[in-house]
């Protein structure tokens, strides 16, 4: 029997910058996937015939010169929708190049496209949650895929293109395990709740033998050498609260403002989408953003 041809685009994009209702693109990058092996690829700069941001230039390096005698977005989307079709899309972080396309062609054809998404990042956190980085560096480092000229738009693709059918058998493998355990979700999530209980009980027996220990420190105790080799020893450091405002003027002029400071994403997010900001002030929190991110969680809720 014959095996079933399987057509997938691995694509990646490069913008002027995150947000997509105004940016645009100047780069895009596709190669066709005929069961899991390259048979095709495009590639071409984009004139966005707008102005390309510093942020963006310094992570892909595409200046405004580059672009100037490439096609624009009217002359490449179609091109470009010719060479994905209407075949799935994969891409890392899927949801941003989607996003931009899909843009694109409802400037250009007034209508969206309807491709199914494939999202590298979300199967690679899936697969390996316990990775400190799910970004397509690290994912091609997983896989032994060379990635050279990173953030280009056709070097990305090529090594998610080499890395995604590796991944794919991964992550089938662990869609039908658990496939198979949806029959025995009730099960299961009385389950999840004993196990996290017992993280619970167990995180709070940790910090009463912490408390033990810290306790013989403070009344003389010398370090502990376990069997193992590991020893137990104790310090003490200071810490301080700072006046933000009265430290600001110094972090900047030292050029330490960046560091010091961790900005609360989701509070930005509710002001450039909320109503007290003015379109100009709107437009600078927009403009500062620099990834863009779609998570999926499941959530408990305390029913009784």
């Amino acid at each position: 029997m014959a095996r079933k041809k399987i057509i997938e685009i691995v694509l990646d994009t490069e913008t002027t910058g995150l947000d997509f209702t105004r940016e645009r693109l100047v780069e895009f990058a596709g190669v066709r996937l005929e069961n899991g092996k390259i048979t095709d690829e495009f590639q071409t700069l984009i004139n966005p015939e707008q102005h390309i941001r510093k942020s963006s230039m310094a992570i892909h390096g595409i200046t405004q010169e580059m672009v100037a005698d490439a096609p624009t977005e009217a002359e490449a989307m179609p091109k470009i929708l010719d060479f994905i079709g209407d075949y799935p899309i994969v891409a890392h972080n899927a949801i941003f190049d989607y996003s931009f396309l899909n843009e694109a062609s409802k400037r250009v054809f007034n209508k969206e496209i309807e491709n199914p998404r494939i999202d590298t990042q979300q199967m690679f956190r899936e697969v390996f949650p316990d990775l400190e980085s799910h970004g397509l560096d690290r994912l091609s480092e997983m896989f032994n895929v060379d990635l050279t000229n990173h953030h280009r738009a056709m070097a990305d693709t090529m090594a998610l293109a080499q890395s995604y059918p590796k991944l794919k058998k991964l992550f089938d493998e662990k869609y039908n395990w658990e496939l198979k355990q949806i029959q025995n979700v009730e099960y299961l999530f009385e389950r999840y709740l004993r196990i996290q209980n017992t993280v619970t009980t167990l995180q709070s027996e940790l910090q009463d033998l912490k408390s033990v220990f810290k306790l013989y420190f403070e009344e003389g105790g010398a370090p502990i050498t376990s069997q193992s080799g590991d020893m137990l020893t104790y310090t003490s450091k200071q810490s301080f609260g700072y006046d933000f405002d009265k430290v600001r003027d110094v972090l900047i002029e030292v050029g330490a403002l960046s560091k010091a400071i961790k900005l609360n994403n989701g509070f930005l997010d509710r002001l450039a989408n909320g109503h007290g900001l003015t379109d100009e002030q709107k437009d600078i929190l927009c403009a500062a953003r620099f990834e863009v991110l779609e998570n999926r969680n499941i959530q408990i809720v305390k029913c009784k």
